[in-house]
């Protein structure tokens, strides 16, 4: 019996998400958000459901009860990812693609602001890219597409010449409306997205992933991947 041949993509510029894609922090986001629900006696369910690859700040404004004070209960909630870390590791192969990666072709696209940020990925055990695009760095937050299109515009590169490697809906929209290619990671996004569209494919983790980089004329880089 043959087997299909690994997708091959060739690209300039690779652009990340952090939780979920790069990052395991699961325990830690649920726990927080559970904390949230139960204060208030909201749905849990709900909230993980529409929550993840949101900004923080975006979900609380959707949940909080009238009258809450959004900015402090956003800074709450803030401090207490921060200020937990347990638990919080890389996806398989995550370190060795970013470590085959030129920095200088790669970005993290995150809905977390940049402390956070820079506590999980230290966590992990990751090494921040050069170029980042954090919450304090768009006005719109995924799922539009304003924080994908800002970091491939830093890399120097055309959206189309990009592949974007996300986990969550939100995320994936906002590759998509980016105009980028989308490498849907790990097994909590297969079942939110059931189909995959032209420009589309899913990984579970980075084990399997290769990469070779060429130098081009005008001194930027060629990157194949080999999923």
């Amino acid at each position: 019996m043959s087997h299909p041949a690994a997708p091959v993509l060739t690209v300039r510029a690779v652009l990340f998400d952090m939780d979920g894609t790069l990052v395991d922090s699961t325990a830690i986001v649920e726990q927080v958000w559970l904390e949230f629900a139960e204060r208030y006696g909201l749905d849990f369910n709900e909230i993980l459901r529409t929550s993840h690859g949101v900004q923080a700040g975006d979900t609380v404004r959707r949940y909080a009860p009238a009258g809450a004070d959004f900015e402090a209960l956003t800074a709450e909630l803030g401090e207490m990812e921060r200020s937990r870390t347990d638990g919080v590791i890389a996806l398989p192969g995550a370190e060795a693609l970013l470590k085959a990666l030129p920095d200088e072709a790669i970005a993290l696209v995150t809905s977390a602001d940049s402390i956070l940020a820079d506590i999980r990925m230290r966590a992990a055990g990751l090494t921040m890219p050069s170029t980042t695009v954090t919450a304090e760095s768009v006005t719109r937050g995924k799922p539009h597409p304003e924080g994908y299109l800002k970091a491939s515009a830093l890399l120097g590169a055309d959206p189309a010449d990009v592949v974007v490697f996300e986990d969550a809906p939100a995320g994936i929209a906002a590759a998509r409306a980016a105009g980028m290619r989308t490498v849907v990671v790990g097994n909590a996004a297969a079942r939110h997205n059931a189909e995959l569209e032209p420009g589309m494919w899913r990984i579970a983790d980075y084990s399997a992933v290769t990469v070779t980089s060429v130098k081009d004329d005008d001194g930027g880089h060629l990157l194949t991947l080999t999923l």
